[in-house]
Formats: structure tokens, sequence, C-alpha cells
């Protein structure tokens, strides 16, 4: 098996077919709702100190159990708690899906532990994965808030009259939020620890888009 620190970058790798590329981190609802280009930066942010530390810390959290040989339903059922909209649960549990997928066929073993849920988040089949392949805690936070400052300014340039340049430095000065989430996220032990928090204008925003019959994203 290839080195972790390889596989922590292929996890976040934009271009890997996980249904990634039909998301945008609900900026697409949030711009049908009047957000300019220059409020993105502050978008980011606030889903970085929200929805991206629950996604952290639920992966985390899922890593620890498969490591402990602990059930994964327990996780599975802290985060969505946390994650109050049905629009975005359901989309990540879309992107979960593809993940299981490919993992399923890279790595079989590795996804064995997920047999016993049907249709877990994101964030726990990811945590599953990270286990089997050997990323740490560490690694493991930092690709769940990477990845998702890089999929909101990927969808931003879809969405907005943009210079890829200005995109590329929101994705630089975004960076010490992402260690910040790694910091308050890499410790988490059990389902109980993993943060809840919202930021429920995203959640708001992500469930209009959900109905809307015109829209690039999914969510």
């Amino acid at each position: 098996m290839a080195d972790a620190d390889l596989l922590a970058l292929l996890l976040a790798d934009a271009r890997l077919p996980v249904a990634g590329h039909t998301q945008s981190g609900t900026l697409e609802g949030a711009v049908m709702a009047g957000l300019g280009a220059t409020d993105v930066p502050s978008y980011l942010q606030a889903r970085l100190v929200g929805v991206t530390r629950v996604e952290a810390g639920t992966a985390v959290a899922a890593r620890r159990a498969v490591l402990d040989d602990e059930p994964l339903a327990p996780v599975e059922t802290a985060w969505a708690a946390r994650t109050v909209t049905p629009a975005v649960r359901t989309a990540s549990r879309t992107q979960a899906r593809a993940l299981r997928r490919l993992c399923g066929r890279l790595w079989p073993d590795v996804v064995r532990p997920l047999d016993p849920l049907s249709s877990p988040g994101r964030a726990v089949v990811l945590g599953a994965v990270a286990a089997g392949l050997g990323l740490g805690a560490e690694a493991l936070a930092r690709v769940v808030a990477y990845d998702d400052v890089q999929t909101v300014c990927a969808a931003s340039l879809k969405l907005l009259p943009l210079d890829p340049t200005v995109v590329t430095g929101w994705v630089v000065d975004a960076l010490p939020g992402v260690e910040e989430v790694v910091a308050a996220t890499a410790g988490v032990k059990s389902p109980s620890e993993i943060p809840a928090v919202a930021a429920p204008q995203i959640e708001v925003w992500a469930q209009a888009h959900a109905r809307t019959t015109r829209r690039l994203f999914r969510a």
C-alpha cells in the first residue's frame, strides 16, 4: 500500500471520482440567495468553524471506532444529530456511496467495517477508509477541511465571474482555518466528542436549494 501521506493527497484530490464535482458546499444556494463574490472568503470561514468541524470530528471518531473494533452506528447517529438539514444529509450520503464504491474496488478490506451501515454519511466512510489505509487523525481532519475549502472554491469558478488566481488566493488564505479545524478535531475519541456546532443560515440555504429544479450542483 502507498505511503499514508500520498494516500491523503489522493483523498483530497478534486479529481477523485466520488461525486465531489456535483457539490458546491451549498455555495450555489447561497449565491441564489444573494451572496456575492466578495462574500465567498467569509462564507469559507463560516463553514470552517461550523459544518466542517462536524464533518472532521465525525471522520476522526469513525477512524477511532474502526481501530478500536467498535461499531460505527453510534458515530453515524451522532453525525446525523449534528447535521440538521435533510438536504445536507442526503447529499453527504450520496457522496458516501460513491466513495464507498470506489474504495471497495481499490481496497476491499478497508470498507468491510461499513457493512452493517446501509447508508452512512461521507465523513463516516472517509473515517473508516482512513483507518484501513493507515492515515493518522490529523491527516484525516486536514483532508476533510481542505476538501471542503476546495469544493467551495471550485464551485465559485462556475457560479461567479472570477479570476482563478483570486480563487487560489482564497484557498491559501483559508489554510490557517484548516489547521484550526485539525487542532479542534484531531483529538476526538468518541461520538460524544464530535463538535456540536452549526451554521443555521447555510442549513437554510441548503434546504431551499434542494427544492429548486434549476441548479448546477446537488448541494
